[in-house]
């Protein structure tokens, strides 16, 4: 077979490929009929869109593992790391003078430079060193259950406790004050939810063009805060991790504006929203199965096994995209240098050669293998923080409920890259 028939043997079908660059599907949850379609009959597929680059579909947990281990051979910083059409990243190139990013973080970073950066704050996310702060972040997961409790057995849990826990707890590491949350959050939402008019006030959704602009002025308005933060931090250290970025050194030298700007944004919104996702899905989860609530309540023992159900239940982030290096086969399949490659975290949690009954929300699962954190060199920063977050949250929380269930709607933002709920009613009773 020549390399044009093998091309045209591994395209996908184009009743899936839509559903694949359509954002409500992940917001509705067709996108899951198409990973097991994808799964099934061509897990290693190439998709063609109108208005995208081509890009190879990647479903399988293993292949997705086996790509992610190798950061020499799939790059992260070649191309865009989020999946979007040819004109937000042709805008986005025209914005920044030629570079596929925004913003010059540790997820767009390959080796060498990667793990000089990650190396930095590394330390200051093991478990070790998360012992320190967890009576800290216990007394303000205390103060969210109790504010929960008085709104008198109904409140939309999300913007009751999920959104506003993880991002106090990430805010208080960093050293932000209390009245400066708001700002935070107003601007992780736009970062994350341009693709959603609710968040970006638009009457329809954004042009790509008006898309990457939205997401430029949402980026400089982080670079605004950071800038004042970080120069009080280079006057004034304290023990907090803005102080650790301000004045970190790479090589010997102070890292740039651009990389500090980045370091201060991943860490500040991926560092509360993914896990305000996960905490949201988890009562959700519970609320809709009072078995598993009931079984977790009567044996707290499994009270991490819901934080692990919950974190590969809700995979936040949908996807990241990868670039081959080289040319190289996966399973089988030839990839040529420079081809884009979209790793479906969503899918690999739900592999049915990984998961028994993979689309079964169970607290007990064991083992539970899931990848929403990623895997290899890449693997997310913050993951023992955000696994101790929700640990302690229901620790505190299970105790004081007799029962939970839905109270509506459970509203999920439709996007790409990052998606959660964005409304989460529920009523609840207390023992």
């Amino acid at each position: 077979m020549n390399a044009t028939s093998e091309l045209h043997a591994a395209l996908i079908p184009q009743d899936q490929v839509s559903t694949l660059v359509d954002p409500q599907a992940y917001a509705d949850g067709r996108i899951f009929e198409t990973y097991r379609w994808l799964r099934k009959h061509k897990p290693l597929g190439l998709a063609v869109a109108e208005g995208f680059d081509p890009f190879w579909v990647v479903t399988r947990a293993e292949d997705i593992r086996y790509i992610s281990r190798h950061n020499d051979l799939f790059h992260s910083g070649d191309t865009q790391f989020s999946f979007m059409d040819r004109a937000s990243d042709q805008r986005i190139r025209e914005i920044t003078g030629g570079s596929p990013h925004l913003v010059h973080s540790l997820v767009s970073m390959d080796p060498p430079e990667h793990m000089k950066y990650r190396v930095l704050t590394q330390g200051y996310f093991m478990p070790k060193s998360l012992r320190k702060l967890e009576a800290q972040i216990r007394d303000i997961a205390c103060e969210f259950v109790e504010k929960m409790l008085s709104t008198g057995g109904e409140c939309d849990f999300l913007t009751e406790v999920a959104l506003n826990y993880p991002l106090r707890v990430i805010m208080s590491i960093f050293g932000v004050p209390i009245e400066d949350e708001a700002i935070m959050l107003k601007l992780t939402q736009e970062l994350f939810g341009a693709q959603d008019p609710d968040v970006s006030g638009a009457a329809d959704v954004l042009s790509a063009e008006a898309q990457a602009e939205y997401l430029a002025r949402t980026v400089e308005g982080f670079h605004e805060y950071f800038r004042t933060l970080s120069d009080a931090r280079r006057e004034n250290p304290r023990d907090d991790l803005s102080s650790v970025i301000a004045n970190a050194k790479v090589d010997g030298q102070p890292i740039s504006e651009q990389a500090e700007m980045g370091y201060y944004i991943t860490v500040a919104t991926a560092g509360h929203d993914t896990t305000s996702t996960s905490t949201a899905i988890a009562m959700a989860q519970l609320a809709r199965h009072p078995h598993e609530f009931q079984k977790v309540k009567s044996d707290p023992s499994l009270i991490p096994g819901l934080v692990d159900e919950a974190i590969r239940w809700a995979t936040p982030i949908k996807s990241f995209m990868r670039s081959a290096a080289e040319d190289i086969d996966v399973s089988g399949q030839r990839l040529s240098k420079g081809d884009w490659i979209m790793l479906c975290y969503g899918s690999g949690n739900r592999d049915e050669s990984v998961f028994d009954a993979p689309d079964s929300f169970r607290v007990d699962r064991s083992p539970n293998p899931y990848i929403s954190f990623g895997h290899g060199p890449h693997i997310c920063l913050g993951m023992h923080l955000a696994k101790l977050e929700m640990r302690i949250l229901f620790e505190e929380l299970l105790p004081r409920l007799k029962s939970v269930e839905l109270n509506g709607h459970l509203k999920m933002i439709p996007s790409l890259f990052i998606s959660g709920p964005k409304a989460l009613p529920i009523r609840f009773a207390l023992e």
